[in-house]
């Protein structure tokens, strides 16, 4: 795993994923909602960001619901191809959605109400590839590096152990997340920083 480039740990983590088992898939992925729903981070948001998930992820549809059934309002992303920009809209339900390229679940700007970054009270961010101190590699297109940089609130990714590695390979623009739920833990990716620059 030593010196792979980030293409190249994106295919050998795709692969793994792969591999689980529609039950392994559902399974971990309940235990992973189970430990978010009970985070102070989320228990105290109004406003949570997250994606609609597509095999081999971590699966959201099913949180969606649950977080939606406490309360809370959901704010979907749509990706601009152009400007490589995001948006995000309050959803509400799949009547709102259409989908995009790469079979991606997007919301209708005209059926949605946009927000701003700083409306979002916790992000939920996608992504393939992680390591401990938080360093994700997604699917290439930059759109979350790009958002994050002026998202001040907690950012949160939901992965399963298969998905971590020892070192994500960075670049200066990578914004690295300050949590990372599995089926097997919490790990808090900003203490593994800060404690790292003591």
């Amino acid at each position: 795993m030593i010196n792979l480039n980030k293409k190249e740990l994106r295919t050998m983590v795709r692969r793994d994923l792969l591999s689980l088992s529609p039950e392994q898939h559902k399974i971990k992925s309940d235990m992973i909602h189970n430990k978010v729903i009970n985070m102070e981070e989320i228990k105290k948001a109004t406003i949570i960001g997250i994606t609609i998930s597509n095999i081999p992820e971590v699966e959201t549809k099913k949180l969606i619901e649950s977080l939606r059934k406490q309360g809370k309002e959901i704010a979907i992303p749509r990706c601009n191809s152009k400007t490589r920009e995001m948006a995000f809209y309050i959803y509400e339900d799949e009547n709102q959605l259409e989908t995009v390229y790469m079979d991606l679940k997007e919301p209708i700007p005209s059926l949605t109400t946009e927000i701003s970054s700083n409306e979002i009270d916790v992000m939920i961010t996608p992504g393939i590839v992680y390591d401990q101190k938080g360093f994700r590699i997604g699917y290439g297109g930059g759109y979350y590096d790009r958002y994050l940089t002026n998202f001040e609130n907690p950012t949160i990714s939901m992965a399963f152990e298969v998905q971590i590695v020892e070192k994500v390979p960075t670049d200066a623009y990578d914004l690295p997340i300050c949590k990372l739920i599995t089926e097997e833990r919490i790990i808090n990716c900003k203490k593994i920083r800060e404690e790292e620059t003591i």
